[in-house]
This record gives structure tokens, C-alpha cells and sequence, in this order.
């Protein structure tokens, strides 16, 4: 496994995306020291052992953590992170639901305790609790530059068995609701809607395609989230998602040499019938004719 290094921070007021480019990273956290960190790639998990005082806003939520703490993000549920005090400390691991599952042996981690809808993502600890905790990410850090051969599986032993520490806490933060909570909901909205895209492997599928899939996700009812999106846009959730994905399905008969079948299937489509017929609707042609019509020019990378 091959994991890159971390690149220090430009000396701007916001730090570029956290990218890891393999299946797991772990960093310490005074790499990132005041400075704010919002939710990035859509297929990385974290958990991050926190010092010093900040905000930590997830979902339609926030909360202020003004003593160590351990934080569980899912990908598809926004959040961001923003410094209160100068000093920040900890750990923050990054990875995939696939490194971390292996053969099916366990359950998706979008239904675990500590990553799923509606759960407390944020678990206050002492002093004992901390030590035990950070202890498990030096010894990640650590492999990561061991140049073991079983390395990988080393890694993985050490993030279970960090889980299953958390599993053994009690969630104990106090919770505040954001103020204007309709025109956040929109924005989030709009936000998991675009972070969606673009697609970039005919095998990727969409995750959420239906108002009740988003409304889910944020843990709204969905008349909640419709009447929010349209008071804020003029327009319904199901025609936002309809315009983005026929954005890109246009990108994708112009830009790559799907199939239409698989075309279909990456933008969350049962049958390609099924997206003939959307597209149709959508546009007044299919997309073979589309197609025809303005070629394909593949992106030079």
C-alpha cells in the first residue's frame, strides 16, 4: 500500500482539501493548526481525536468542543470543522469503507453506531480515555513507515480496535441548532448534491437520487427540505436533481466512451430504459442521438 506524504499548509486563510490519494492516511492534527477544514472527498470516512477548543458543525447541527474529544465523519453527511482557540492538537485518519472491509465480514459502516444517520458523531473523553485513544494512532503512524509487508493489515487491526473503543464511550456533547435552519438545509442540499460529481468511473452509481434520499441524509422530513429548497431557489429538489444529472449525463456522451448502459447505471439508473426515457423527457431526444449530435471529445487529462 502506497501512502503519500502530507504536503505542508500554504499560509492562506483556508486549507485545500485533505486528499488522501490511497485507501487510508493518518496525520497530526498541529499540521492543520487554525486553520478551518470543511467536508471534502464524498469516499473517505474519518475520525479525528481533537484538542483544544472548536466548532463542529455536522448535518443541520453544531456543537462546541471545548475539551478532548473524538469525531466520526461520514462522507455523505456535510460538516466542517473551525478552530476557536490558537493551540489545536490530536490525530485525524482518513479511509474507505472497502480498506476497512474486507469480504464482506462486517456491516456497511453507513448503518455502524458512531458513522450512521441521526447518530452523535461527537464523544467528549478524559485525560485515561485520550491517552488509550491517541495511543492507537501513533501506532499508525508508525506502521505507515515500517515498510512491513503486512503493513495494510496491521493498519486495519489498529483502526478496528480504535472503533471498538469508541463503541465502549458514551456520547455526552451538547447540541445546538443552526440559526436560519431552512436556509442551511438548502444549502446542504445543494452541497451533497454537487459533491456527487463529477462521475468518474461507469461503475460508481449514484448514492442518492430521490428528494426522500437527501431529506434522509440530512435528517429532515422531506416537505421540510422541498419547502426549503424552493423558498431559497424558486425550484423543487426532484427538478435540481434532474438538471444536475442531465448535466452530466451530457458531459458524459460528449466527454467518454461509455455505453449508454453503463452511462445509465453511474448515474444511479436501473435499466438504461430507464434512462432513455429520463433523458427524453429531460431534453426531447435520446442519448444516442444526442450523442450523434455533438460528438465525442474525450478530456485531455
Amino acid at each position: 500500500m502506497s501512502i503519500p506524504a502530507l504536503t505542508p499548509a500554504p499560509a492562506t486563510s483556508q486549507l485545500p482539501e485533505i486528499v488522501a490519494t490511497d485507501c487510508f492516511n493518518v496525520y497530526a492534527r498541529e499540521q492543520f493548526n487554525a486553520r478551518k477544514l470543511v467536508f471534502g472527498r464524498r469516499d473517505y470516512y474519518k475520525i479525528s481525536l481533537l484538542t483544544g477548543s472548536s466548532r463542529y458543525n455536522y448535518a443541520t447541527r453544531g456543537v462546541l468542543i471545548d475539551r478532548p474529544a473524538l469525531v466520526f465523519s461520514n462522507p455523505l453527511i456535510p460538516y466542517s470543522w473551525e478552530p476557536v482557540s490558537a493551540e489545536q492538537g490530536g490525530y485525524l485518519c482518513m479511509f474507505t469503507e472497502e480498506f476497512l472491509i474486507v469480504n464482506d465480514r462486517a456491516a456497511s459502516l453507513q448503518e455502524s453506531p458512531l458513522f450512521r444517520l441521526g447518530s452523535d458523531p461527537v464523544y467528549l473523553v478524559d485525560e485515561t480515555q485520550y491517552a488509550d485513544l491517541s495511543y492507537f494512532f501513533r501506532k499508525m503512524l508508525q506502521e505507515m513507515n515500517s515498510g512491513y509487508v503486512y503493513q495494510q493489515e496491521v493498519i486495519r487491526n489498529y483502526l478496528n480496535l480504535l472503533i471498538h473503543e469508541a463503541l465502549k464511550l458514551q456520547p455526552q456533547a451538547s447540541y445546538y441548532q443552526h440559526p436560519n435552519a431552512a436556509t442551511r438545509i438548502a444549502a446542504l442540499f445543494q452541497g451533497l448534491l454537487e459533491r456527487q460529481f463529477p462521475i468518474d468511473s461507469p461503475t460508481h452509481g449514484l448514492k442518492l437520487r430521490t428528494p426522500g434520499d437527501f431529506a434522509r441524509q440530512l435528517s429532515v422530513h422531506v416537505n421540510h427540505l422541498n419547502r426549503a429548497v424552493r423558498d431559497l431557489t424558486g425550484k423543487t429538489t426532484s427538478v435540481h436533481i434532474a438538471e444536475r444529472i442531465i448535466r452530466e449525463a451530457r458531459a458524459l456522451l460528449q466527454h467518454t466512451d461509455w455505453s449508454t448502459a453503463e452511462i445509465a447505471y453511474s448515474l444511479g439508473f436501473e435499466y438504461p430504459t430507464y434512462f432513455n426515457n429520463f433523458f427524453k423527457k429531460q431534453t426531447g431526444t435520446t442519448p444516442s442521438a444526442h450523442r450523434a449530435l455533438v460528438g465525442r471529445h474525450p478530456v485531455v487529462v
